[in-house]
Formats: C-alpha cells, structure tokens, sequence
C-alpha cells in the first residue's frame, strides 16, 4: 500500500488492530520507526505521515509526525461513457481503469445492453478505495448513469466515439470524453445517431471485448 483510508488521520497517536495490522505486519513487515501514509476519504488531498512507534501481536501504534497536501492524479482527465455491460465485467478492470487516471465512468443503457445489469456503485467504490491504496492515487473516480445514448450526449456534446471506422487514434489525440459500446456494439440505429459525431478505432485488426476496448484507450489517451 502507498497510504492507507484511515477515520484516526490527524490525531496525535491511534491505534491499528484487525486484519489491518496483521498486513502491515505479516505481509509488509512494517516494524518500529517505519513511516506509514494515511489518508481520510473526507478529504483525500491530505496526506498524515506517522511514525510506528510500538508494534505487538495484536497491535501496532503509530504517533503523528506531520501532514502535508499531496495531491496524486493523472495528467489528464478522461471521462468514458460505457454501454452497459456485466457488472463482473466491470470490476475485471476497474481497477486498472482506476490506476491509469480515468477521472469518470457513466454508464449507458444502450439498445444492446442487457436491461438486468444494473451497476453497483457501492462496490465500485470499494474497488476503487483499495484501488488508490495500492496505485497512490488522491482522488476518487466518479460514477454515474444515463438512460440512453441521447441523454448522454446532450450532457456530453465534444463526445469522440470508438467504434468500427478508418481513422486511427492518434497517439497525441486530445480526447476528454469517449463513448464506448457494449457486446455486440452499437445497433443500426444508434450508428445512424452517432454519424454526426467523431469516430475512431485503434490501430489493430482484432475485435475488442467491451472491457478491453475501455482499457485499451484510456491508456492510450491518458499514459
């Protein structure tokens, strides 16, 4: 972990027990005068230094030592706009999606989406809070929904979309907004909607599975 969510932050010492201590410890072999990064979802820019001050078989204890604004994020924003597809699917890559620097995930019933998947955005956010501790990002992804393809376009009107056409993405391409379909891609008459907007594809001749097209260009668009 490069911090750890912690309520404690900002106080002058605390204590760390559970399953917690027993990583710090067992796993990461954390001993006396080791420093730990914590951070509070309240306010996730902060980041509290600690210094591990005693450590036994059931507890560690840790006495602050300072704090500092320490924002971690990636360069760019992108927002991606998913046709919805299995939520199993989704939580495969959410956290690559996370640690690549995607800023904001809407999900679109889309004529081809399956109208039983509904996303669970209590577990994402799980997902993504152990997510930043690992990769050290600040800021949390946001997640939202919209009802259709039209809804999400008039919110989103500079939308680029990813589908089966000529033009390759370019590797220096200015994208903040990028529309992605779900299995089986966009109907007829959503490609017809969508013959006004910007299309790309990426530079391969194979077919992506939805979730591996939303990792394939948001790490060609934000790394």
């Amino acid at each position: 972990m490069i911090f750890i969510y912690e309520e404690n932050a900002g106080k002058e010492r605390f204590t760390i027990k559970g399953e917690l201590h027993k990583y710090l410890v067992k796993v990461r072999r954390h001993k006396e005068g080791d420093t730990l990064g914590f951070r509070r979802k309240e306010a996730p820019e902060m980041l509290y230094l600690y210094k591990v001050v005693s450590v036994d078989p059931r507890s560690l204890e840790v006495a602050y030592l300072g704090e500092e604004i320490n924002e971690v994020k990636a360069k760019k924003e992108l927002h991606i706009g998913w046709c919805v597809i299995d939520s199993k699917s989704v939580e495969k890559v959410l956290p690559s999606l996370n640690e690549i620097g995607v800023e904001k995930i809407t999900f679109i019933y889309c004529n081809r989406s399956q109208k039983n998947f509904k996303a669970d955005f209590k577990r994402y956010e799980r997902i993504i809070e152990a997510s930043n501790q690992q990769c050290g990002r600040s800021d949390f992804m946001e997640f939202a929904t919209a009802k259709n393809l039209q809804e999400f376009l008039s919110e989103n009107p500079d939308t680029k979309v990813f589908d089966f056409c000529d033009n390759v993405l370019e590797d220096d391409a200015d994208i903040s907004t990028v529309l992605i379909g779900c299995e089986g891609g966009f109907s007829p008459e959503e490609r017809e909607f969508l013959s006004g907007y910007d299309v790309f594809r990426l530079d391969t001749p194979l077919v992506l599975r939805s979730e591996s097209a939303a990792l394939a260009v948001a790490s060609k668009i934000l790394l």
